[in-house]
């Protein structure tokens, strides 16, 4: 799979998806994620990518030009190489990002995402090469380059190769459609509490039953919405 990211800042996102699982799935081959400056593809003798609102207002927009030429010199580069591609503006006014979202995206071939900065993008270009704004949550960061870089974590790890095995993901909190239950290693007592005693009985069934008794209640105390929204979508 591939990650084409547009951005003004490619230092920050390659060191962040340069480290960890998702760096060693570059190694591997397993996916491939390549940064574009903006800035390369200004035509503007100081590499200019902003310009103030019409309408007045403060701070700057990233204008539409700069951003164009990027995203065409990404689809030369690619050509038809990848028939399921998807472009992605990483923003505020988005749908919120979730597990199921990841599933969904995780089943293109390629997606190109925008990052966005100083007081966001000119619609214009928006409308004609983006088809679809996702948000990390609801509150405003600097640039859309960390939400890039976690759009990326949770679709890449569910990319064939990228893990060990699908159950690495599968039974997992949120995906389960739980909160993941509590879990443990040694040494057997820290600090006075023990391991509890299901885990080390070597009784499989009793300790998928508790794994997801406790999984339940972390969810009904700490996310009931998840349980609900899971609920719902059991019954459709």
């Amino acid at each position: 799979m591939i990650f084409d990211i547009m951005t003004l800042f490619p230092d920050l996102v390659n060191y962040v998806l340069g480290e960890s699982i998702i760096g060693r799935a570059q190694k591997s081959g397993a996916i491939e994620v390549a940064t574009y400056n903006i800035r390369d593809y200004s035509e503007d003798k100081h590499h200019r990518v902003d310009d103030t609102p019409y309408g007045g207002g403060k701070g700057m927009l990233m204008m539409a030009p700069p951003i164009d030429r990027c995203y065409h010199a990404i689809c030369q580069r690619r050509k038809e190489e990848h028939s399921r591609k998807r472009v992605i503006f990483m923003s505020p006014s988005g749908k919120l990002l979730d597990q199921k979202k990841a599933e969904e995206l995780a089943g293109y071939d390629h997606l190109v995402i925008l990052c966005g900065h100083y007081e966001g993008v000119d619609r214009r270009i928006i409308d004609e090469i983006v088809d679809e704004e996702i948000s990390i949550g609801d509150y405003v960061l600097t640039g859309g380059e960390i939400p890039a870089c976690i759009l990326v974590d949770c679709v890449a790890r569910l990319v064939d190769g990228v893990l060990s095995d699908p159950e690495c993901y599968e039974n997992e909190s949120i995906s389960s459609g739980l909160l993941e239950y509590p879990q443990y290693t040694r040494p057997y007592e820290f600090h006075g509490v023990k391991v509890p005693d299901v885990l080390i009985s070597g009784h499989h069934e009793n300790i998928n039953k508790w794994r997801r008794e406790k999984a339940m209640e972390l969810t009904v105390r700490n996310r009931p919405d998840i349980l609900e929204k899971f609920g719902k979508e059991e019954s459709h």
